[in-house]
């Protein structure tokens, strides 16, 4: 019976496909034989002709051939490389249904993970942007040298084929700007780029972050190796052509990995960070430091975290994963005390930085992890009431999800940028906390990627 069913769809097969849903990485959804196909491009409502480019034993990939029947939501992406470049996946969708994909790709999610009955779940709708173009504060390109000149921009999706991005529409203006100008002075200075086959050259990445409230630009250039020939000089060129940028860093990096930033970073001139600017708010950001990406949507998303805390002035509060501070920051004024910890050193001292400089006296942080620092503090006699979570793609740590469950805080506020370990860290605690509300937020419109403030309480009655 197996061998029948792996025999029912295969490489180069064509076939007509209706599009169900919009999958977690924005591609489209369809059923074939009761086998899932995935189609990139694709949008639900969708009548297409597919022909299959992979076979899994358990979905197929699958390109778009023709377009019978089209979405009424399909627009024409306005960027000129989008369908060759991985960064946006949806730029062909009208933003409005935008909002509405993602809140069912966060549903979907929760029905695959999780044994809650979603219908009695109030899932809110996606809040959206206004202009959701220009957004990202930081661009990171990687450089590659091609008919002895240089482009800088993006992986095209799957692939090690560098797509060259002079012009980014999700991009701060700022970012674009530099990149070029960059790029340009590479290219007058005749700097060696890194070449990932051959292992010579010597520039990787440039990292570009604006502040988007202050102006200030900070660049930083990530090389296979400490040596950088006429560094200075450089550096010099880069702020007589760009005073924008105030911080110029270089970071080493020699490994062969898919991580941009190397451990050890160096000052070539100016600042070693820049500030930005959030309400009344001013963050200082070093080259490592974790900040959001889109500063506008963060404010939304930091609110929507303040309204689930409920704070009256009493609650401590732990502020995981807390990077540079902000969340605690933004919720400082509500609480009693604050505590929190990262992992990266630098952000910890960016968040030390951060609250001295706002006068919060309250705050105390720590390098480490929050499963070995939360039962240290709890043996020193302080239990937090709330604890705040914005953990990375990967989800809260097994070791975290079960100390919270000892500490038994009575509300939990994640914060989440992937559905898929969201929901299954939901399940994980649902014997003890009760979910009372999801806010879905897009943080990166055009983009399949969907944020979400998830106010979770202890249950009344824990079961013994």
């Amino acid at each position: 019976m197996t061998k029948v069913n792996e025999t029912i769809i295969k490489v180069n097969q064509q076939f007509p496909l209706t599009i169900k849903r919009l999958g977690i990485n924005g591609e489209g959804v369809g059923y074939f034989k009761k086998k899932v196909v995935f189609v990139p491009g694709a949008l639900p409502g969708e009548e297409v002709v597919v022909e299959v480019v992979n076979v899994h034993p358990k979905f197929s990939e699958a390109i778009v051939k023709k377009v019978r029947k089209r979405s009424p939501y399909r627009i024409k992406a306005p960027c000129p490389v989008y369908e060759q470049c991985g960064g946006c996946q949806l730029q062909h969708l009208r933003y409005d249904q935008q909002l509405k994909e993602k809140r069912d790709i966060l549903i979907q999610a929760l029905e695959r993970h999780t044994k809650f009955t979603i219908d009695d779940l109030d899932i809110r709708e996606t809040i959206g942007m206004e202009d959701p173009w220009k957004y990202r504060n930081k661009s990171q390109f990687q450089l590659r040298e091609m008919n002895g000149r240089i482009v800088a921009g993006l992986y095209s999706m799957n692939s090690h084929r560098l797509i060259s991005v002079p012009e980014c529409i999700v991009q701060h203006p700022a970012t674009n700007k530099v990149n070029n100008a960059i790029k340009k002075i590479f290219e007058d200075f005749k700097v060696p780029i890194y070449n990932e086959k051959t292992k010579k050259g010597i520039v990787k990445t440039i990292v570009t972050r604006v502040g988007v409230q202050t102006g200030q630009v900070q660049v930083v250039i990530v090389t296979a190796g400490e040596k950088l020939p006429r560094k200075e000089m450089i550096a010099e060129e880069i702020k007589k052509r760009l005073p924008e940028v105030v911080s110029v860093m270089q970071n080493i990096n020699p490994k062969q990995t898919s991580l941009v930033f190397g451990d050890k970073t160096l000052n070539i001139t100016g600042k070693e960070y820049i500030d930005d600017k959030m309400n009344e708010f001013t963050y200082e950001l070093s080259a490592r430091a974790f900040f959001q990406l889109n500063p506008e949507q963060t404010v939304k998303l930091y609110d929507e975290v303040k309204k689930a805390a409920a704070l009256t002035g009493k609650e401590k509060i732990v502020d995981a994963y807390c990077g540079s501070g902000t969340i605690g920051l933004w919720l400082s004024e509500g609480a009693a005390e604050i505590r929190g910890m990262d992992v990266i050193p630098e952000s910890i001292e960016d968040a030390k930085k951060n609250a001295m400089k706002h006068g919060v006296r309250k705050a105390k942080y720590e390098t480490g992890k929050a499963e070995d620092i939360l039962p240290k503090w709890l043996k020193q006699g302080w239990h937090p009431d709330v604890v705040i979570v914005d953990p990375p793609r990967t989800g809260c740590d097994d070791k975290f999800l079960k100390t919270l469950l000892k500490i038994k805080p009575k509300k939990f506020i994640y914060v989440s940028c992937n559905p898929s370990t969201l929901a299954k860290d939901l399940q994980a605690i649902s014997h003890m906390y009760e979910v009372k509300y999801i806010q879905p937020v897009d943080m990166f419109p055009q983009t399949a990627h969907v944020e979400a403030v998830v106010k979770v309480e202890l249950k009344k009655v824990t079961p013994t």
